[in-house]
């Protein structure tokens, strides 16, 4: 069912496209098209057909209907409606643009390589019409042609980007949400005719109970992460069985709050509390790998699809359905991997640590090609972002940027030991091992007997025994890298 249209007076309004900014505050684009004076038309447009758009995967789906809901609501509240239109942007954007008589376009860029040859070409075809586009940057705190080596080429590896982002500040952000807006409108789709939500089944039970998306959902988020966990952040953030990273990665992908808001966030807390200096430095060096996964994107636009590094095209990869379907339900018989793995099912969301145990042992313990891996995270994931799934899939698989060592393969159990020290993470996520002490939690199959009957604990049916012998593993894992060549460390 459409909304009926309401007439927006005589002046030519301008279309605010929201894309991956899905907030008022900071939104340079939705500030200019305010600042114009004219009438503004705010429009989503559900974009899968646009060829090499990778489609949204169910937990992002979820996120998006409940975001669009949040940004809706504050722009009702502020006395403007927002247009929903699902097809080609290139074919919906400039029929609107004509129903509305519009005077211009505004955005905020959007780095991926379908989005960025989408991009060129809309603004290329209206702005023949006679249609005024502008856009801005909202999503990184400085763009991929902004940051180049003393050689003049892009940046390969971390540390030296990151220590020249931070020797540019970025800008300020770009002011707080307008009181209100003068509006126009159009007819559109109502939210719920794009079916978002799960219904048969409805599996989001565990994404609306760990999450608040929209606006003011990332805000608090950011507040409570700068006021309980950014003292000790550097010493406390790998901790799995620990709250304390700052979780704000979806809020980042959807654009609900950007970079620079976060920068300015950290840098007044620590103004005003000296002793989080360290562990501020630590944060803000994990935004940066955000931005530098989308600098290696914008540089390298086939990294979601293939190796970054060619050599290893020739890895000799191992196609196991029946090993890919235990590590997706989290039965490999590794505690902290399945743990990880049902945490991410239940939540759209795991830990960063856990994260990578979980990729190195899709990688190297079963030696399935990382393209899996990435595929299943871009569906189960709320913060489904191609630049840093594709770049943290490939940083673990060695076939990346500053993937050094290439060759490191994570040990699940003294992983586990590690950052599950007592094993509660396990215990919440395994709840059939949650009787076990935490001597024996991490590796239940070293377990006594008596250890594994006093805990209602039978491998091989409470519980499954490892798929595969680590060691094992390990050693297959290593002789397959020595196969390739070229696999020393990308230079600067």
């Amino acid at each position: 069912m459409a909304r009926t249209a309401v007439e927006h007076g005589k002046a030519a309004p301008v279309i605010v496209w929201f894309r991956q900014d899905l907030r008022l505050g900071d939104n340079p684009a939705l500030a200019a098209a305010c600042a114009s004076g004219r009438p503004v038309v705010p429009l989503y447009v559900l974009d899968d057909d646009t060829p090499g758009v990778w489609r949204l995967g169910g937990a992002a789906h979820w996120w998006l209907h409940m975001s669009l809901a949040a940004l809706g609501a504050d722009l009702a509240h502020r006395g403007a409606l927002l247009v929903l239109r699902r097809g080609r942007a290139e074919e919906v954007i400039p029929a609107l643009a004509r129903e509305l008589g519009a005077s211009g376009l505004l955005w905020n860029r959007c780095y991926e390589p379908a989005a960025v040859a989408r991009d060129t070409r809309l603004k290329a075809t209206l702005t023949a019409s006679g249609l005024t586009v502008e856009s801005f940057n909202s999503a990184l705190l400085h763009e991929p042609w902004t940051l180049r080596t003393g050689a003049g080429g892009a940046f390969k590896v971390f540390t030296p980007f990151w220590k020249a982002a931070r020797a540019q500040p970025p800008a300020e952000p770009a002011g707080p949400p307008p009181g209100h807006i003068i509006a126009a409108t159009a007819p559109g789709d109502l939210l719920s005719d794009w079916a978002l939500l799960p219904t048969r089944p409805d599996w989001a039970g565990g994404l609306r109970e760990a999450w608040t998306p929209g606006e003011a959902g990332a805000r608090a988020r950011l507040d409570a992460f700068l006021d309980e966990n950014l003292v000790g952040y550097g010493a406390r953030r790998d901790r799995a069985d620990l709250s304390a990273t700052s979780r704000l990665s979806p809020h980042l992908h959807w654009g609900e709050i950007g970079p620079r808001q976060v920068w300015r966030a950290v840098e007044a807390f620590t103004a005003a509390h000296p002793e989080a200096r360290a562990d501020a430095d630590k944060f803000l060096s994990e935004v940066g790998w955000r931005e530098f996964s989308h600098h290696l994107l914008f540089h390298s636009p086939e990294l979601p699809e293939r190796n970054w590094r060619p050599a290893f095209d020739d890895f000799p990869w191992v196609n196991d359905p029946t090993a890919i379907n235990s590590w997706q339900r989290g039965r490999t018989g590794y505690p902290i991997v399945d743990a990880g793995m049902r945490e991410l099912w239940a939540t759209g969301f795991m830990h960063n640590r856990v994260r990578m145990i979980a990729a190195s042992f899709l990688i190297k313990d079963l030696l399935v090609h990382w393209r899996h891996g990435e595929d299943w995270f871009w569906d189960t994931l709320v913060d489904a972002d191609l630049a840093n799934n594709a770049a943290g899939w490939q940083w673990v698989a060695g076939s990346g940027a500053d993937a050094a060592p290439y060759f490191r393969v994570f040990n699940p159990v003294t992983q586990g030991e590690r950052f599950d020290p007592d094993g509660a993470y396990v215990r919440r996520w395994v709840p059939e091992l949650a009787r076990l002490p935490a001597a024996c939690i991490h590796a239940p199959w070293l377990a006594p007997p008596e250890v594994l009957a006093a805990a209602g604990v039978r491998l091989g049916l409470d519980y499954p025994a490892p798929i595969v012998d680590h060691a094992v593993a390990r050693n297959r894992a290593l002789a397959a890298y020595k196969t390739i060549a070229g696999t020393s460390n990308a230079k600067q």
